[in-house]
């Protein structure tokens, strides 16, 4: 563990990105991310409202329609081409679910100013560019596109509609409805094909207006920026003038949020498809809480199965050959721990048995010190690697924000180095099976 501790000490503070927070008005905030290390600027919309049943498909079809086209740019094509005319600027949008909400997100990525070849503020252009494809878009009398609205009825169609073609991530997604319903988290991001055609071009521009002007919205800007010259530039535009203050409608989710009961005997579920290999999927519920929970939560899931020297890749997949993939995946925000393989369907009840003895051993603190230390050494290498990929960055303060963590990066990794073993085992006595999801042929 000495060499452990050598290598932690070399993390120099202010080694991270600087990020800077500023209300714009209530429930709408700025976000600079300020550094030199790339030669891009990525501006981002981040909307988040609470996941419903009755407008979980509306949220899936509104970044799409959008990006169709703004009263200063009416299709696709110009705003394509104005991304061209900004040295190749590259726009994308779409929705993910965090906890209990669904996040439309919007962003703009282009060369920093200082690249152009005649002085253009490209930022400043991408940043009203952006604006304007979300909050300013092609409407006649306060009704979005008609047209817009058809095509990507049909586009979103495809899409959930495909969800049935990874059958690694149906089955990821089934068992987490079957631990939480039609309810939040337990709702499926892109909605449900009986709700597309249903909704009606008033329907959906009434909840589009309703949204924009109630949603928590955060906008980041990551790059060689002033943050003094983005507040400025955002307080002044038309867009952000428009939208009125809010108080942040969304539902918070985190380790002091969430509260979960030990459920005596965990659910089962089967489902049966033409699959070739099957897919299990345990939903376990974090049980208690802790003082420092973001730590020990994420080195207790590298030791059970995040990365190459877990028990979940070592045991079940590599000594026991059960499994062609063995992992965990870890929402925070919800406190839960998804154990998720891929076996031979004969090989159920011994993946089944050999997975419940890696949740015992850790219980009973059968693992190692190394085993502690290549966690760590595993989560440590990944958060420094964040600064490496600039949207990374984001993503990750856009999840701190959300969760009202906050949390830099440094303190972060901080806090990984504080996790004792005996944190570990403690925290491994209150993971509790909730759900055991299999599908097979």
């Amino acid at each position: 563990m000495n060499k452990l501790i050598k290598k932690l000490d070399n993390i120099k503070k202010g080694e991270f990105m600087n990020k800077i927070s500023t209300e714009l008005k209530q429930g709408i905030k700025l976000h600079c991310i300020k550094t030199d290390l790339y030669k891009t600027d990525i501006s981002c919309i981040i909307i988040t409202t609470p996941l419903k049943r009755e407008t979980v498909t509306k949220n899936a079809l509104i970044p799409f329609m959008l990006r169709r086209g703004t009263k200063k740019l009416p299709t696709q094509y110009l705003i394509n081409k104005e991304m061209e005319n900004m040295y190749g600027a590259s726009f994308n949008c779409g929705i993910d679910k965090m906890g209990d909400n669904v996040i439309l997100k919007f962003y703009i990525e282009s060369i920093n100013n200082e690249y152009s070849l005649n002085n253009e503020n490209i930022l400043k252009s991408n940043i009203e560019n952006l604006l304007d494809i979300v909050f300013d878009p092609v409407q006649n009398d306060k009704l979005l596109n008609r047209d817009f609205l058809e095509i990507e009825k049909e586009n979103l169609k495809k899409v959930i509609e495909s969800k049935i073609d990874s059958k690694d991530s149906y089955a990821f997604e089934a068992c987490i409805s079957a631990m939480y319903g039609e309810n939040g988290f337990g709702l499926y991001k892109y909605g449900y094909i009986e709700d597309v055609d249903k909704i009606t071009i008033e329907e959906i521009s009434e909840y589009y207006n309703w949204l924009i002007q109630n949603a928590k919205i955060d906008i980041f800007i990551s790059g060689h920026i002033d943050e003094k010259e983005m507040e400025n530039l955002l307080v002044r535009n038309e867009n952000i003038k428009k939208l009125r203050p809010r108080v942040e409608n969304y539902i918070l989710n985190n380790e002091s949020t969430e509260i979960k009961q030990k459920v005596e005997k965990p659910q089962e579920v089967v489902e049966k498809l033409d699959v070739t290999q099957g897919k299990l999927v345990l939903g376990l519920d974090i049980c208690s809480n802790f003082e420092n929970f973001q730590g020990i939560a994420v080195v207790y899931n590298a030791i059970l199965g995040d990365g190459a020297n877990s028990m979940m890749f070592q045991n079940v997949r590599e000594k026991a050959g059960l499994a062609y993939s063995a992992k965990s995946v870890l929402v925070k925000q919800k406190l839960n721990i998804f154990i998720r393989c891929g076996i031979q369907i004969e090989n159920y009840e011994k993946t089944l048995e050999i997975i419940k003895l890696q949740l015992e051993n850790i219980k009973n603190g059968n693992f190692s010190d190394e085993d502690m230390y290549n966690a760590k050494m595993y989560l440590i290498s990944g958060i420094k690697n964040v600064e490496e990929e600039q949207d990374t960055e984001i993503v990750y303060y856009i999840g701190q924000e959300i969760s009202k963590t906050n949390i830099s990066l440094e303190e972060y990794i901080e806090k990984i180095q504080k996790v004792t073993r005996k944190e570990v085992i403690d925290f491994a006595s209150s993971v509790n099976l909730n759900t055991i999801y299999f599908l097979r042929n």
